[in-house]
């Protein structure tokens, strides 16, 4: 073709070549120095001298008919220099791709750049360096895949014989790997970064390609150029070393490596995450590109006991606070957002978590939400959670929780909105962790809640969040907290099998303070009012407790160690702790769930709504009837008494008396409760009582209620026709007597004194007739007693009373004021009758009723001293009578001679040796 200078035929051993200058003139030259160097040309660089002895090989012969054009900056050489003739090359060898020229004119100036790139990439002090054709071959190999033009890209043809050489010499692969990163240095300090994105390509395919077992010869290479590349301050390099470091990431390796350290990475990676770059999208793309670096640093060390521990602290303090700071930002909703990738990365790192390792991970994001004041947010610290809880493994979740309770425990002076967020984090984390997220410690963190609900009680009063008196501290704050410590309460309870959630129902228990009894248990500094806020606060978290409570016995549900003081509340002057004792025994009896239907009864309610029990009452039940049913009608009656009653209590009243009715369907029951109401509504008649109009109608709409349900629960029809005739008569002339004139905000109540007349009573010689020749009838003796509250011996025994169960243990402390006078007989018949007597000495039921009211109006009254100088004298009292008892039963008899005998020893005195005693 002409105008193109054909490639030269290879020269064989011994063949030379004429001068490619012949013919052309030059200007004189001074004579050659020793060793043959060559002079310096105005128009060339400097050439290096040859070593002594060494000539430069002569060119081969141009084909017939070309010839060199002339320059005519290259005068001839002069008379007897001649320029030096090159050795030839070996077989099978061609000169570089440059000579080949576009044009001929072109030629020489080719030439020397080849000869410049061959001298730039020589190994100095070599004598191969010195000619590209006597280099070593991988480094030829390398050369060859860097084109002319970097925009080209990769010579795949000459990468494949790379690899190819790499394959066949694994050996080889550290020199080569040396020799792409001398050479992606040299051309980033010249900024040639095309050649630098071509190097690195060239170092990923071969690491894709190298077997597991030779990779470690190029990994050092490979790291020390990607910490070349990290270092500089081109954006667009940083990410070119992030991806091949996540392509190294994927890799397995089968052989150990001992000498790896990925701290840099691990910095490196974390500071890209916190870039502030002016551009947002060079920001993101940055924020981005350390995620997967650090994505990358996890999968490659944390499952390699060999390499640098990913999990210790001073990584993990690193690596979470970068990953939280892209977690916050959601400017973007595609894949390649910071957030997205943040929360694969994230959720990869918690779910790769051992149990060792759930500490270091949990604290720093601790730290990071304490120090940017992302607890009071509450919405980004609730989400940080949540991917922690359902990232991590099941059994480890107990350890999140342990270390939310410890950071509320190390808070407990800071502001309530703060640990209002901890608070709510803590009931979040427990909803998404079913089961198992409490752990071994179960009291523990219920007694964790518990003071933090008593601090804040303090704080409310105090007004001040700490100690010293200078942080201030609002109410409204301060029950948001409790609210939320409440709420948690119940979630983790939820989470508690049934005997579990028994036992924190008892230990809540334990915790509210009695006045008078268990003050210490409040702070000093609250007083009784603190006490009564404590109460309201710990009621509320046994009602979230038992909501959720489910148990087929209620011998489990209420165990007299929890009904007893649980029924002691029920006679606090608080209406609201009565009120929450109340639902908490609906909530515990209402095993079918039918209070919130029952929550809405009035006279015209329709049973058939509701989930009846078809079975007959079981054996359970039954021992839980005779066992607490009387203590649950004292309580009952009693409440109704209460002049702070509202109608809320009685509408509560109503729906725990449905529930009983509707779970423990037995006749015993249903005469109990029949004589219960009945007694209700003549206390309402009572005028002893001191009950407002409100509250009189409301024990009247109260009975109505109750008697319509039921009505329609299995009793004859004439007892449903009786109460639906009475409740006809209310509707139509005292409409004050129904709950839906009495259970409102502004209920309608007849001025001055409440008269009810006989037609608007339900009356109890008809409901006994209408329940004769029924199932019912077995019972007539009992129908027909009216209902008293009796003391039982358990609100005796009970050692946590309030004030009204304290009076109601000194009943019969009077009784006994006339007996120390009477004379006992000189010999008496000892029977179990008399030490029954004996000990209680009961009147008539009359009596005691009169003296119970006389004691209880003394206690009302009477100084505090005179009450407890009164109670004192009930153990002398009785223990005179067990002396008294004793002399009957140890008494010797009489002698036939008329004369007593001395009296021994009583047997309860006397002292045997100890091998006498089986």
């Amino acid at each position: 073709m002409p105008g193109t200078l054909p490639r030269f035929p290879s020269m064989q051993r011994g063949m030379t070549m004429p001068s490619l200058f012949r013919g052309v003139s030059t200007p004189s030259l001074p004579s050659l120095p020793r060793g043959l160097t060559m002079p310096s040309m105005p128009s060339f660089p400097s050439m290096p001298s040859l070593p002594r002895g060494i000539t430069v090989p002569s060119f081969p012969s141009l084909p017939r008919g070309i010839t060199v054009p002339s320059f005519p900056s290259m005068p001839s050489l002069p008379r007897g220099i001649t320029v030096p003739s090159l050795p030839s090359l070996p077989r099978g060898m061609s000169l570089p791709r440059s000579v080949a020229m576009s044009t001929v004119s072109q030629a020489p100036r080719r030439l020397l750049q080849d000869c410049c790139s061959v001298l730039d990439h020589q190994t100095p002090g070599g004598l191969c360096g010195c000619c590209w054709a006597l280099r070593p071959r991988y480094k030829r190999l390398v050369d060859n895949i860097f084109p002319e033009d970097p925009e080209e890209g990769l010579v795949k043809a000459n990468m494949e014989k790379l690899t190819f050489f790499a394959l066949s010499a694994p050996e080889k692969l550290d020199r080569i790997a040396a020799y792409l990163s001398e050479r992606l240095t040299r051309d980033l300090n010249r900024h040639r970064y095309g050649y630098v994105c071509i190097a690195m390509e060239a170092m990923e395919q071969l690491l894709l390609a190298c077997h597991c077992q030779s990779i470690n010869l190029l990994v050092e290479s490979f790291l020390s150029t990607l910490r070349l590349l990290l270092e500089h301050d081109k954006p667009h390099l940083h990410m070119l070393a992030t991806n091949s470091f996540v392509k190294f990431a994927n890799i397995e390796e089968d052989t150990p490596s001992y000498h790896r350290s990925y701290d840099f990475f691990v910095s490196r990676f974390s500071e890209m995450c916190h870039s502030e770059d002016e551009d947002p999208e060079m920001r993101n793309k940055i924020r981005v590109s350390g995620i997967r670096g650090l994505q990358g640093v996890v999968r490659k060390t944390v499952d390699d006991e060999l390499q640098v521990n990913i999990w210790e602290l001073r990584h993990m303090e690193q690596i979470v606070p970068a990953l939280l700071v892209n977690l916050q930002q959601h400017t973007q909703s595609d894949s390649e957002s910071p957030a997205e990738q943040t929360e694969v990365c994230f959720r990869e790192l918690l779910g790769r978590a051992a149990y060792g390792h759930i500490n270091n991970a949990i604290r720093p994001v601790l730290m990071h939400l304490d120090s940017h004041s992302l607890w009071e947010g509450r919405s980004f610290a609730v989400q940080c959670f949540q991917i922690i809880m359902y990232s991590i493994q099941t059994q480890h979740s107990h350890l999140v929780i342990q270390q939310l309770l410890g950071h509320l425990d190390a808070n407990s002076r800071s502001p309530a909105s703060v640990r209002a967020g901890i608070v709510e984090v803590l009931s979040e984390a427990a909803v998404i962790e079913a089961t198992g997220s409490v752990g071994p410690t179960v009291l523990e963190v219920f007694n964790t809640l518990l003071r933090q609900l008593r601090q804040s009680v303090d704080y409310q009063l105090t007004g001040y969040y700490d100690n010293a008196g200078q942080n201030k501290t609002t109410s409204a704050e301060e029950k948001t907290l409790q609210d939320a410590v409440i709420k948690t309460i119940g979630s983790f309870a939820n989470t508690l099998p049934v005997y579990q959630r028994s036992e924190v129902m008892l230990f809540i228990m334990g915790k509210i303070p009695v006045p008078g009894i268990y003050p210490a248990l409040g702070s000093p500094n609250a007083g009784f009012e603190g006490s009564i806020m404590i109460q309201v606060m710990l009621l509320k978290s046994l009602l979230q407790v038992s909501e959720r409570y489910e148990s087929s016995n209620l011998l489990t549900a209420l165990p007299s160690s929890f009904l007893e003081p649980l029924l002691s509340f029920t006679l606090m002057e608080d209406p609201e702790i009565r009120l929450l004792v109340l639902s908490i025994l609906t909530s515990l009896i209402d095993r079918r769930h039918n209070a919130a239907r029952l929550s809405a009864a009035s006279v015209t309610f329709d049973v058939s709504l509701l989930e009846l029990k078809e079975d007959r009452c079981s054996r359970q039940d039954v021992l839980f009837i005779r066992k607490h049913a009387q203590r649950l009608y004292r309580h009952v009656y009693l409440t109704c008494k209460e002049e702070s009653s509202g109608w809320g209590h009685y509408q509560a009243l109503i729906t725990l008396l449905a529930v009983l009715s509707v779970e423990l369907s037995n006749e015993e029951l249903v005469v109990d409760l029949i004589r219960l109401v009945l007694a209700l509504q003549e206390l309402a008649l009572s005028n002893q009582e001191r009950l407002s109009v409100l509250n009189r109608c409301g024990v009247h709409a109260l009975c109505a209620v109750f008697f319509h349900l039921l009505s329609q629960l299995g009793p004859p029809p004439p007892l449903q026709e009786h109460v639906t005739q009475v409740i006809e008569r209310r509707q139509k002339d005292a409409p004050h007597l129904l709950p839906h004139d009495v259970f409102c905000e502004n209920p309608s109540l007849p001025d001055g004194e409440l008269e009810v007349g006989e037609d608007f009573l339900f009356v109890q010689s008809e409901i006994c007739e209408a329940l004769t020749g029924s199932s019912y009838s077995a019972h007539d003796d009992r129908f027909n007693t009216p209902y008293t509250p009796q003391l039982t011996d358990e609100d005796r025994l009970s050692k946590r009373k309030s004030i009204g169960d304290v009076v109601s243990l000194q009943i019969d402390m009077n009784l006994q004021n006339g007996s120390d006078t009477q004379q006992r007989p000189e010999m008496e018949q000892i029977t179990f009758e008399t030490l029954k007597n004996t000990i209680e000495d009961r009147g008539s039921v009359e009596e005691e009723e009169r003296r119970r009211m006389q004691l209880v109006e003394k206690f009302q009254t009477a100084p505090f001293e005179e009450i407890a100088a009164h109670c004192g004298a009930r153990t002398s009292l009785l223990q005179s009578k067990l002396n008294e008892v004793f002399d009957l039963i140890i008494r010797p008899p009489p002698s036939p001679s008329g004369h007593s005998q001395p009296r021994s020893t009583p047997l309860y005195e006397m002292k045997f040796p100890d091998l006498c005693v089986y």
